[in-house]
């Protein structure tokens, strides 16, 4: 049941995250991959995982604490 609450804090936060994300318009970040061609657009958000990645691994150590 516990894991429920943080996975629930982790969605909001990830939410959070985006619309302040979006908010600023730095979309795509610089280290981003774009490709386009005719009609395929590609866009991996390398810097926007990498960035999760680090504030769901604080927030998980602050928690452990």
């Amino acid at each position: 049941m516990r894991w429920l609450i943080y996975l629930g804090i982790v969605v909001l936060g990830a939410l959070a995250f985006s619309q302040a994300i979006a908010l600023m318009d730095l979309d795509p970040l610089p280290g981003d991959i774009l490709y386009t061609s005719g009609n395929l657009h590609i866009h991996i958000p390398v810097i926007y995982s990498l960035a999760t990645s680090v504030v769901v691994a604080l927030l998980f150590w602050f928690l452990r604490r």
